[in-house]
């Protein structure tokens, strides 16, 4: 009789995929994708020892909905990344037509900040402005500091900021400090009050710290709660804005050709893909960190990936957060153009 049960059992497992019935096919396939997961947590595993750091990922297929985290619910300091909320509340309230991007902004010494080399040149006369649209390219496109405090008042403030990425359900993202008080936290000087900031007194105060000192303060500035979110918020802000879910056609649309053109952080996401790669992304460094989040379009109409890479608490070069970056972004573009499916890789979620 246990002869008998052995036999029957072997006949049913067996027999469908011989007959070349289905069972046997889609277990063959559930194989595959779990090596395939699998082999892709070791590449980003091994990516991650690149930088000595701790590594964050998120990524979604778009067009599948298939998603894969790595420490995707840790938080990371933005850095310049949060510049991507705040253009996002700024295209909310030109939707809202509460603003205009023809409208014009005037600016003054006061306004310049610390990585601003552009409009450090043309500020160098009195009455100068710009258009919110002009200041939306130079905060995206060469991460200039001053357009990106400009539009952060603007847009309402940090509060304001928050407030809207809360009302798209991103709970887990902090807007709190302009460009010029992040970088003073992240070296380690004090700044005066407002009407005392020239870009002389900002080089005077940088000048002022020690490599010990600023160590020291990156350290404090990574554990810092504020101006942080988490992979899996930034990738769902990304997935949200491609969807057209957040903003207007016409807003979404502008928004992403800007980040098309992002000139900074060529060795990050796009790092190990082929130059003509669309990929609409936007960067970020402070303090030991380093990130990049965007959108590739896969190549043969294979969908697009929403994708979000932040590397903190590591004190070796920023090279080499890039390098972690690249490898990562490239492990991933690989996954989902071959290997299509519905599974998720959760890792540290």
């Amino acid at each position: 009789m246990r002869l008998f049960k052995i036999a029957l059992l072997i006949f049913i497992l067996f027999v469908p995929a011989l007959a070349g019935g289905e069972p046997a096919a889609s277990v063959v396939s559930s194989l595959d994708v779990d090596r395939s997961s699998q082999r892709l947590e070791q590449e980003i595993v091994r990516a991650a020892k690149i930088a000595e750091g701790i590594v964050g990922v998120g990524a979604v297929h778009i067009e599948s909905g298939e998603r894969i985290f790595f420490n995707a619910r840790e938080r990371f300091p933005m850095a310049s990344t949060y510049k991507i909320p705040i253009a996002v509340q700024i295209f909310t309230l030109v939707d809202r037509r509460e603003l205009s991007l023809e409208q014009m902004v005037e600016m003054n010494q006061r306004d310049l900040r610390p990585g601003s080399g552009v409009l450090t040149i043309y500020l160098n006369k009195p009455g100068v402005s710009l258009s919110i649209r002009n200041l939306l390219e130079l905060m995206l496109l060469i991460s200039d500091n001053s357009a990106t405090d400009l539009l952060l008042r603007l847009a309402g403030g940090s509060r304001a900021v928050t407030a809207c990425m809360r009302s798209f359900g991103l709970t887990d993202m902090e807007i709190n400090r302009p460009t010029v008080q992040m970088m003073a936290d992240s070296a380690g000087y004090v700044l005066p009050p407002e009407n005392e900031w020239t870009p002389d007194l900002f080089k005077k105060l940088y000048q002022g710290t020690t490599p010990e000192s600023r160590k020291e303060a990156g350290r404090r500035f990574q554990k810092d709660p504020r101006d942080t979110t988490t992979p899996e918020n930034m990738v769902a802000l990304m997935e949200k804005i491609y969807r057209g879910e957040i903003l207007t056609p016409e807003s979404r649309g502008m928004l992403l050709e800007i980040l098309e053109r992002c000139q900074t952080g060529k060795n990050r996401i796009k790092g190990f893909l082929l130059p003509e790669t669309v990929v609409a992304h936007k960067t970020g460094s402070i303090a030991g960190t380093a990130s990049d989040v965007g959108i590739i379009t896969l190549p043969e109409n294979a969908g697009h990936v929403a994708m979000a890479v932040y590397v903190k608490g590591t004190e070796k070069e920023v090279l080499e957060g890039e390098r972690t970056i690249a490898q990562i972004s490239r492990s991933i573009y690989d996954f989902f153009l071959f290997r299509p499916s519905n599974r998720q890789v959760e890792q540290g979620k």
